[in-house]
Formats: C-alpha cells, structure tokens, sequence
C-alpha cells in the first residue's frame, strides 16, 4: 500500500521583489475599478451597477404600465445574480436613478421616500417600491435584437447585456460623476433635444466644427435649474477639451413688500446642493454677522423651492446683497466638466463633445446595421419555412397520404419534394385547421412582404448613406418625446452672461457702527465705542508717562490713514482695532513703523478726499486718499523726503476751499491759489514757501472770502480772523511777509 502525502503549502510560495508584487496586483485593482465600477461608458453613459440594476428589472417585467415592486426584490435580484456587491450600495445606486433632483430624465419610477433635495435619506428597501421610466425602455431599446453581445454573469448561471442599445444619449442627458485610480469623470446633465439636434448636425455634416454644435447644445441643463454665468469663450473651451467648469447660480427675484421694501426669494438652487445644509450656511452667516447688510432667511417650500432672504434696510442694494451671498454661500458653485469615459475598446479616454457624439453615433450605426442583420436572419428563417408550407399546400393530397401510410413520414417528405429538417418538421406539426386553402394565399402574401422587407434590409446593410439617414429619421422620432414643448423636454437651466461683478461695499461686510480712534503719544492705539466727546478725561485715560496724540471719530467699516513722518503712509482697518477697555496695544505691533519715527497725521479715509501734504523743507503737493491706501502692514512710501527733511503736514482739504495758507518758523506767512498745486500719487511735490533760515511750521487750506483764522491766546478759546489777504497774496514758492499782530506765537493756524 503506497503512502500519500499531502503537499506542504510552503512549495507553492513564489519568491518574487515585494514591490513587483505590489505593483502588479495594485495594477489589477486599478484596471478594475477603472473599467467595472468608477468610469461610464460613452455607449450607454452606465457604470456596471446602473446597467445590471436596470436590466433586472426588465428581466421582473417592471416596465411603465405594469404594478411597482419593491426595492428589496429589485436590489435582491441584483446582487444575487449580476452584481456581487453590498446591498446598501447598490439601493443607493437605484435611489440616484430615481431622484427627479438628482438625475436631468429619471431612469427608476419610484414610490415612496426617495429622499429629497433637503438631503433627507431615502427609505428602507423594503418600504420602497419601483419600476423603470420610459427614458430606461428608450435606453434598452433593441436587447431583444441582437443588437449587442451577452457575457456570462459572476457566476456563470445566467447572461447580462455588455452595453444597452438604445438611441437614449444617456451619458450626456443624465452625466455621470465617479472617482476612479488616478482618474476621475464629472460630466453635467444635458437637454436631449438640443444633443438629437447637435447628433443630426453631425450626420449632414461630419466636419462640422465645435462652434457649429455649440448652436445647437447651449450648454448643462441640470434639474434643478439655475443659471449658468459663465462667457460663451469659457463654455466653448470647456466643451472642446473635454475639461473645465461651469459658474451655477440660483435663481431669484426681488417681490416688493410695499413702503419700499423688498425680500429677494430664491426659487431654484443650484445643482448638488442640499438645501438645508444651505439654509444652515445662510443662518451662520445671520448669526456670526458676517454679512451685516442681512438680516434673516427664511424657508418658505413645499412642493416647490421657496427662499425669502431679508435685507436689514431698505436702502441695501439687491443685487449687492445677492452678489454678496453668491460669494459667501453655495448660493453659487462651480460644477466640474471632467468627460474622462470608457471607449467602445473599454479604454480611459477625455473627450471634447465633437468627439462623444462621434463615438456614440458610431455606436448607434453598428447597433442600427446589428438590428437589421438579426431581422433579415429572422426573415431568412421565416421564409425557409414559408417556402415549405407552400409546397405542402401545393402537394396537400401526397403529403397527407405520406404522413397516414409511413411509419417515418419525414424522411420520405424530404426526398420526395426536396425538403430540410426544419421545413419537413413544420409541415408535420401543423395543425388540421391550417389546411385551407385560403392559407396558401395568406402564405404567399406574407412571404412577398417579407422579401420586401429583407431586400430595403439589406440595402440598408450595404448602405452607409442610407445608415445615416435612417438613424436621423430614428433620432427624430425619439426627439418627439423629449421635444423642448413639452414639460420633460423644456429646459430648465437658464445661460446667459453674468453682469460684471460690482464692487462689495465695505459695510455690506461689516457691521456699521460708530467709534472714537485714540493714538496716543507713545504709540497706543484702541478704539472706543460710540462717538465719545473727544476733550473728556474718560476718553483720553492713558498709562503713566503717556498723553493724547490724535482722538478722531470713525464707523467701523472706516479705513484709518496713519501718516508717519518719514512719508510712509499705513492703513489701519477700524473694525480690527483694539476695543476701548485698557489701554489699547502699540500700533507698531500692527504696522512695520520703526520706533524711532514719529506719527503726523490720523484720520479716517473717505474715499472721494484729498489731501494736502506737505515736508518741513517747504515742499509738497495734493495727493487722492485712494492713493495714499496701503494693502500691506509695510504701508505705502508717498513723500519722497529731501534728506533732512520730514513730513510736517497732512490735512483734508475742504471740497470748496480755493487758497493755501502756509507759514513758516520765522513767522513768514505766504498766501496762494490752491490751483498751482499739483495732483499727485507720490513724489517729492513742488515748493510751497522759501526758507532762508527755519523750515515749514504749518499749512492749510482756506476759503478766501472767509480769510484766515487762529486761536487766541488764554483761556478764553476766542478765534481771530484776518480777512484782508492782499498784503500775503504772492505765487506759490515766494518768501511771504510777517504775519499778521497777534498771530500765535506757535505759528499755528485754528482747526
């Protein structure tokens, strides 16, 4: 008796490198996931699951004008014999193909809770019932007539369809999105109609160019409708590399209130987005008042979208508010144009339109000469069969005399009037009450029409031209359905330019609200707030050793110019500034100013100001405070300096002001027209007033009807005016004569 060993499971280790093995069996599931699970096919625009989803239930007979069965029946069916997946996935497949918001022509006639657009999760399966859409029969079309290959199931006990047939473009009418192995599609939803005509288009004219299709296809036509923004370069780009994106916004209108108020309400919203997830980003932007400019948001839908959005004001421009949110919110998205799709060759490829349309009608030609070759075999079938019963019917006597007298009639019928296996087989199962002979006559009519028919078959065959034009007579036909007339086939989603952007107004962004500035001598600034009196000892409360420097009043969403003397100019947004309680923090931990450097000037900016600069050497010039803004903590460099010199004066020069009143530290006063300044965004300026010995000690603006005006000295706080200029009247860059008796000795003017 010989022994049997069994073999040691060691042997059949390979010894291979670790990332050979790595490699190659990452490689396996990558070409798995690319090809059976994440990418669609251009055919039939399906991923596996889709297609064996909506086969089986064609297989349990769930078409349109039959009873709903349910989801679990349907999901059991799939998995059990086509797809070998987790059940929970493959129903949540089956619920996308039945969300009227999710998919552009629903594939799956649902009853129940499909979910919906709040993004609200469907149902159990087993609560949940279903059965296919006419667009699904469309897609199926032509199963039945060999039109496509069959391949075994996972387990080999039944057959499923490789593609669907039928002349439904599904990869375009209902997109596609999946994230395979370093790759992945996004394609959008499309109007049928406009995709038949833009496939016609190609069928007269195979040449025709991106822009000619583009007349035809306007661009997505999602669900949800919305407005696509985007300029007509953008989409064309898009859709002739295959790649890009589309700007999608709600739409809205504004509904008057009555005494001049308004709310804006959003009726559509664009496609992907959840709504209660957007009503709960909306809120937060209410409650962390981040858009001051609105004050609440309301969810007014049933049936149908319904958004009221409030303004806190009246006087807030919609289209502010709206522009504002379309910033902030999912308001507005961008949905991707990725047409990465698997080929007929099963092979990963991007796409430009032209070139998916081609693809598929190529399709759509083999599938048309398929159909036709299965109908002639058909006919070629019946015919052979016809040609037997006729000679039966002409033999009738002989045959019926052969099947009562032979013990095998076949045999013998088929030597004697030259018959096959099949006809004689007929004619012997033919049935006693076919033996008229009126048959004969229907015989011979049906065979003359099938001949008729075989023959414009097989013209059809050996005709590319005649290809063509019976698949534009078939794309015609289907478009009847899904013409634009009718409710399915209307477009939804609105193109058109958006306006150019407006320019969001500082206060829409922040709450406006009044402040008082403080900078004190050693460089602390805070901000108080409310309009403080600007001479109270609560407001001006410093630490030991420091005092008031500047004190000026500004809203929140104001912009503070800091003007240091070395020219550089620093902006200081008021609503970050420290708050009131304390002391503040130094301004130079907000701003790079050497500590070395004294400030001149701090005021707030408004926007339509200008401003008189001016250095101690006596030179200087007019500069628009929107040049003077800096975007960045190291400030903007506006006065180039003499060496020696610093900048000693900034002020606002009032709308109506005509001269300039300049004074210097040897009590020279010069008096000239505002109008021999120069504009200017930066630079050393021109000379104000000549020195012979001292610097410039002050300047301003002045109304010459009005004279100049200074401070008394004492207590009293009286002003003294000079209203006869004539004896400092000079051009600009003259010496000036003394100043007037009783001018301060600080040379200092009032304001």
């Amino acid at each position: 008796m010989t022994e049997t060993t069994e073999a040691d499971p060691f042997d059949a280790i390979v010894d291979a490198p670790f990332d050979t093995a790595l490699s190659d069996r990452y490689l396996v599931y990558a070409l798995s996931t690319i090809t059976a699970r994440s990418l669609p096919d251009l055919r039939d625009g399906l991923k596996p699951v889709h297609r064996r989803l909506l086969w089986a239930m064609r297989l349990l007979k769930l078409d349109p004008g039959q009873a709903y069965k349910k989801c679990a029946r349907v999901v059991g069916d799939t998995i059990g014999k086509y797809h070998p997946h987790g059940d929970q996935s493959v129903y949540d497949a089956m619920v996308r193909l039945a969300q009227d918001f999710a998919l552009r022509y629903p594939l799956v006639d649902g009853q129940g809770n499909f979910g919906n657009i709040d993004g609200d999760n469907a149902a159990a399966y087993r609560y949940t019932e279903a059965r296919l859409t006419q667009a699904a029969l469309d897609l199926m079309a032509g199963l039945d007539d060999g039109t496509v290959d069959y391949k075994p199931t996972y387990n080999g006990e039944e057959e499923e369809p490789e593609i669907f047939p039928g002349l439904f473009p599904n990869l375009l009418a209902n997109g596609a999105s999946g994230i395979a192995v370093g790759m992945a599609t996004s394609i959008p939803p499309h109007n049928v109609a406009e995709i038949l005509d833009a496939a016609a288009l190609l069928i007269d004219d195979p040449r025709a160019d991106d822009a000619a299709l583009l007349e035809h296809v306007k661009g997505p036509d999602f669900p949800t409708g919305g407005l696509i923004v985007d300029p007509p370069a953008s989409i064309a780009a898009a859709y002739a590399t295959g790649r890009g994106s589309f700007r999608v916004r709600a739409r809205w209108s504004v509904e008057d209130q009555g005494r001049g108020t308004w709310i804006a309400v959003v009726t559509e919203i664009p496609y992907g987005v959840q709504k209660g997830k957007l009503i709960e980003a909306l809120a937060a932007l209410v409650n962390d008042k981040k858009l001051p400019i609105l004050a609440d948001v309301r969810d007014e839908s049933d049936a149908e979208i319904r958004l009221v959005i409030e303004p806190r004001s009246r006087a807030v421009d919609a289209d502010v508010l709206m522009e504002s949110l379309f910033r902030m919110s999912d308001l507005e998205v961008r949905v991707p144009l990725n047409m990465n799709v698997l080929g007929a060759d099963r092979t990963p490829r991007v796409m430009g339109l032209k070139a998916v349309l081609e693809a598929w009608l190529a399709h759509q030609i083999i599938v048309l000469v398929r159909r036709s070759q299965h109908r002639i075999g058909k006919i070629d079938d019946r015919m052979e069969l016809l040609d037997g019963y006729i000679i039966a019917f002409l033999n009738l006597d002989r045959v019926i005399e052969i099947i009562r007298t032979e013990d095998e009639p076949k045999p013998v019928m088929m030597v004697e009037f030259n018959l096959n296996d099949r006809q004689a087989e007929a004619i012997l199962n033919m049935r006693l009450r076919s033996l008229r002979r009126l048959e004969e006559m229907e015989l011979r009519t049906e065979r003359d029409k099938l001949e008729k028919e075989r023959a414009e078959l097989q013209g059809l065959v050996d005709s590319p031209a005649r290809q063509k034009t019976r698949l534009k007579k078939d794309l015609a036909k289907l478009q009847e359905r899904y013409a634009p007339e009718t409710d399915l086939g209307r477009r939804r989603t609105t193109i058109e330019e958006a306006a150019p952007a407006k320019d969001i107004p500082l206060d829409a962004m922040i709450e406006r609200e009044p402040v008082t500035v403080v900078l004190s001598q050693k460089g602390w600034i805070r901000a108080l707030r409310g309009h403080a009196d600007l001479a109270s000892a609560e407001t001006m409360k410093f630490k030991e050793g420091d005092g008031p420097a500047f004190a000026i009043h500004a809203q929140t969403t104001d912009k503070i110019i800091m003007a240091a003397a070395d020219g550089r100019f620093y902006t200081l947004a008021a609503d970050k500034l420290p708050g009131g309680r304390g002391f503040g923090e130094p301004v130079r931990l907000m701003v790079d100013l050497a500590g070395d450097i004294g400030i001149v000037q701090l005021l707030a900016a408004r926007s339509d100001a200008r401003l008189l600069l001016a250095a101690s050497d006596g030179r200087g010039f007019i500069a628009k405070v929107a040049d003077v803004i800096a975007e960045t903590r190291k400030g903007r460099q506006v006065v180039n300096l003499r060496p020696g010199a610093k900048l000693a004066v900034v002020r606002v020069i009032p709308a109506d002001d005509d001269m300039v009143a300049s004074i210097g530290e040897n009590r020279r006063l010069l008096v000239f027209p505002l109008s021999e300044l120069p504009e200017m965004g930066r630079g050393q300026g021109v000379t104000l007033q000549k020195f012979r010995d001292g610097s410039l000690s002050d300047i301003r603006t002045i109304k010459a009807a009005e004279g100049i005006s200074w401070t008394m000295g004492g207590d009293s706080g009286r002003v003294r005016t000079e209203t006869d200029l004539l004896p400092w009247r000079a051009a600009r860059g003259a010496v000036g004569r003394n100043a007037p008796t009783g001018f301060p000795r600080n040379n200092r003017f009032a304001g």
